[in-house]
């Protein structure tokens, strides 16, 4: 395999975002009056305020931080520490949203966990609040290292393709080409604050596109009044109206995943019914895509992705303790290169570690394993992380 050097994220051996939250963090959310699983508006009573549970996310931030230093990460992130759930603290960051609670879970599969995500709502002009998304966040991250810190958000698409269009007030938006523009014009505002701030590597979470690969998700699309295909091309021109104006030296990722809290997955199906549209109708510059299971097909999708993309195989699961062989591992990048070349593959989990705070059924020592494999394999075949 050939073994071309990568110094621009992302990197080699990559990671999703989202870490395991250590005890202390997750019962001060809990004394904060905060869920393990929702967003940052308080649920129940409080004995820690606000500001006390801040220090202690800031403490175990630093500690995650040097983590990631000490086993050899590039990319370094907050481990997503300051929310209860990968999309939608952040989503409640945007003026004119609220959240409301579904009646039920997205799939039978998340009922067990007992999680029943919110859908964001648009009842107002849609702005952002101060401290931006997740600006803030980015900037804590930035002040303890010089290397690269990466900094996730929810898709925009998740503002409308999962409530349709009884989500957004025909009121404030009887055009939605309007809502879709001033959606867009919200994380172009924010893509450009973090560029400013210093940052130089996003990550867009886009979960539905992947959802999208199962039957009974593409007919929830239909009920929502938007056939599949055009679902997928939606969240594509969401995406791209979003990253159009970044500079050239801002690596933009996108994330798809078949859902990932405390292990439960939602949906299953190859890569197929989306490929050819991902791969055209999206403007970002590498995908992390979920294939670590059967669920997620076989290569042969990867056929459509265009040359100068970087596709990141998430091999390694972070829903079970146990792991691939690193033979297995090699084997596998060995198939996918069949389609893409191998200077255009990097290595990652499928997604991370706590999508939300409670975490995926596994130990803090798992994880660091897993992470450590994905260093080694990355090492042997690009001779680099």
């Amino acid at each position: 395999m050939s073994k071309p050097d990568r110094i621009n994220p992302p990197f080699r051996a990559d990671h999703v975002g989202s870490l395991l939250r250590p005890e202390q963090l997750k019962e001060a959310r809990q004394r904060a009056g905060l869920e393990l699983a929702s967003t940052a508006e308080a649920q129940g009573e409080a004995s820690i305020t606000m500001d006390e549970l801040h220090a202690i996310e800031d403490s175990c931030i630093r500690d995650i931080v040097a983590f990631q230093q000490e086993i050899g990460l590039k990319s370094i992130t907050d481990g997503e520490f300051r929310r209860g759930s990968w999309a939608y603290d952040a989503t409640a960051n945007i003026d004119g949203v609220v959240l409301k609670r579904q009646d039920k879970a997205l799939d039978a599969s998340f009922s067990k966990t007992g999680f029943r995500p919110p859908i964001a709502h648009t009842i107002g002009k849609l702005g952002r609040k101060p401290g931006g998304i997740v600006l803030d966040q980015f900037q804590f991250t930035q002040g303890l290292t010089d290397q690269t810190v990466k900094i996730t958000m929810p898709s925009p698409s998740l503002m409308y393709v999962r409530g349709g269009r009884k989500s957004v007030s025909e009121d404030i938006y009887p055009d939605i080409e309007e809502f879709f523009e001033d959606l867009c014009q919200v994380y172009r505002d924010e893509l450009a604050d973090l560029y400013a701030a210093g940052c130089r590597y996003a990550q867009i979470d886009n979960t539905d596109a992947a959802l999208l690969c199962d039957p009974k998700f593409q007919e929830q699309s239909r009920q929502q009044g938007l056939e599949p295909e055009e679902a997928i091309r939606l969240q594509g021109r969401l995406i791209s109206g979003a990253t159009r104006d970044r500079p050239d030296d801002m690596a933009v990722s996108m994330h798809l995943c078949r859902g990932n809290n405390a292990g439960a997955w939602l949906a299953e199906g190859d890569y197929e019914f989306v490929a050819e549209s991902l791969f055209s109708d999206f403007d970002v510059d590498a995908f992390f895509l979920e294939y670590d299971s059967e669920r997620a097909g076989d290569f042969a999708p990867l056929r459509h992705a265009p040359r100068d993309k970087l596709i990141v195989l998430g091999l390694v699961t972070t829903k079970t303790p146990e792991n691939d062989s690193k033979d297995d591992l090699l084997r596998r990048i060995e198939e996918a290169s069949a389609y893409v070349p191998v200077e255009n593959l990097a290595l990652s989990p499928q997604c991370g570690f706590a999508s939300t705070a409670r975490g995926n059924p596994i130990t803090f020592d798992d994880q660091q394993r897993k992470l450590e494999l994905i260093l080694e394999v990355a090492h042997e075949v690009w001779g680099e992380t």
